[in-house]
């Protein structure tokens, strides 16, 4: 009775946390929009070039280190007491490194970006590396004991100060005449912030249960060596897939601004066309949170098949996770491809560089493939190879970067993006069916897809020409009618898209009925095939 309580409350914790990370995701997405639109593209420009290195630190804490802890004190025959003493001296030594590294490197950094400017901010994003120790050592214990439901409360009080610390401190500052620097210097603050609090609730929670001291260990030097190793690989791995997407915003922060004035745009209007080239990041980050809760939600069913040596079940969750994921990334970016100048305008005040926003976003369909599949190489063993792979799309990036802006302006390094991710999709899609080799999508799938991307495009323009001759016969403003247009337009494309595709049955009902709120639209493919016949 009491272990299968036990099981039920490490459900429950699994879902709180699943909810949570959602939650944060979607406020780590929105709160960028009020923020823009308070610095303008210059401020947003500033705040995203130093963003992606408090990011590799939080990322890294919370999706690599608290995981890689968590296995350790489960996997090891030492005392836990044992093993924190000695995770705790080599996390507090790692952060000194990297804390005085980033501090005395910021002017070398900034510099290296192009804008001496951006010094001061790094200098305060480096204090976000004394956070690393405690966040993960108490994330890892919670994870490990099952307290899940502390991990999730400590992601969202850490998220919530966080946002309130940018937004009112920059609207603030705004107010008060400061320099667009000291704007993204509040913010960069913010987040150090937000990861102290969250340091603060972990510890109010876990003070009694997770014992951090520094007290002598009795483990052995040569052992700690090899936890330390460990631990380090370990995190680095599967921490990687998280990291892809912030490591290629840390490229465009030393390549695209600078390259821009080189080429001989003036500083300001470079300053302007790298911010509003980051209005992607939170565009890509709507379509991944759709592709990702739903497909990652079959990850731990692969897993358990593989476990219980069912390889036929395991195969084809493995083809439907691939499935969902092409499915919901490719219906996220045509939708938002469709509606970008307008989706553009709306949030962030003009639909300058929709045409590269575009282009920008179109990493989507890479990142559904990429993340999902990452999930379920780790799930099955398999972590060496495929961070090699994502090492690799990284590469191309990077050698990529420079010269596409070169030849093609700032749309190069959202084509540089693109190709680093597709390498790496396409490579992981390969080593998936070396492993297990099984057909991921059959051919009425790929034309179902097809035929509902194209129904979806042919209802969204048709809708769009009526709706903006609608509001240009009653003088709606330019951003109202970019509201309008944009709101509506998703949900008829929406519509047009999942009609089709359930006309078509792309997915079965059994497969529908895996998914989160999945029974809704099996019941809707029941009915539309009912009709149809």
């Amino acid at each position: 009775m009491s272990k299968s309580n036990g099981m039920k409350d490490y459900a429950k914790g699994v879902m709180v946390l699943t909810l949570a990370m959602l939650f944060v995701k979607v406020l780590s997405m929105v709160y960028r929009i009020p923020f823009q639109n308070l610095v303008g593209d210059e401020g947003f420009y500033i705040y995203q070039q130093v963003y992606p290195f408090v990011a590799v630190f939080m990322t890294w804490t919370a999706s690599g280190l608290a995981i890689a802890i968590s296995r350790v004190l489960t996997e090891s025959n030492e005392s836990w007491d044992e093993l924190m003493r000695v995770m705790l001296r080599y996390l507090v030594a790692l952060a000194l490194v990297l804390f005085i590294g980033l501090y005395s490197l910021s002017s070398f950094f900034a510099s290296m970006m192009g804008d001496s400017g951006l010094a001061p901010l790094l200098k305060v994003g480096s204090y976000i590396a004394l956070t690393i120790p405690f966040l993960a050592l108490y994330k890892g214990h919670a994870q490990a004991t099952g307290d899940l439901h502390v991990v999730a409360k400590s992601q969202v009080a850490e998220q919530l100060v966080r946002v309130a610390i940018i937004l009112v401190g920059t609207w603030l500052v705004m107010r008060a005449g400061a320099s667009l620097y000291i704007a993204g210097e509040v913010a960069t603050i913010g987040t150090v912030v937000g990861e102290v609090a969250g340091v603060l609730v972990l510890y109010v929670l876990l003070r009694k249960k997770a014992h951090i001291s520094w007290k002598r260990t009795t483990i052995s030097r040569a052992r700690q060596w090899h936890l330390m190793k460990r631990l380090t690989i370990y995190s680095i791995g599967i921490s990687l897939s998280s990291l892809l997407l912030i490591l290629f915003q840390l490229v465009d922060s030393f390549t695209i601004f600078e390259t821009l004035v080189d080429k001989g745009m003036a500083i300001n209007e470079a300053m302007a066309e790298k911010g509003i080239y980051d209005r992607g990041q939170p565009l890509v980050q709507v379509g991944l949170v759709l592709a990702s809760s739903l497909s990652m939600a079959i990850v731990p069913l692969i897993t358990t098949a593989m476990k219980r040596h069912q390889k036929a079940e395991a195969a084809n969750y493995m083809r439907l996770t691939f499935s969902v994921s092409m499915l919901v990334g490719v219906a996220a970016t045509a939708g938002l491809m469709l509606v970008m100048p307008y989706m553009n305008a709306m949030m962030f005040k003009t639909n300058a560089l929709s045409g590269v926003l575009s282009l920008f976003v179109l990493q989507i369909v890479w990142l559904s493939i990429i993340m999902p599949m990452m999930a379920v190489l780790q799930g099955l063993g398999y972590t060496k190879h495929p961070s090699l792979l994502l090492i690799g799309g990284l590469i191309v990036k990077l050698l990529c970067n420079d010269v596409f802006i070169q030849w093609f302006g700032i749309a190069g390094a959202a084509l540089a993006s693109n190709a680093g991710l597709a390498f790496t999709a396409l490579l992981l899609i390969r080593f998936i069916k070396k492993v297990y080799p099984i057909s991921l999508v059959s051919p009425t799938f790929t034309r179902g897809v097809l035929l509902a991307t194209l129904a979806m495009a042919f209802a969204v323009e048709i809708w769009i020409f009526g709706i903006t001759f609608m509001c240009a016969t009653y003088n709606v403003s330019f951003r109202m009618t970019a509201t309008i247009t944009a709101l509506t337009a998703v949900c008829v494309g929406a519509i047009a898209f999942l009609t089709v595709c359930a006309k078509r049955e792309v997915l079965s009902v059994e497969d529908w009925s895996v998914l989160p709120l999945g029974r809704r639209v099996a019941a809707f493919q029941l009915y539309v095939n009912r009709v149809k016949k």
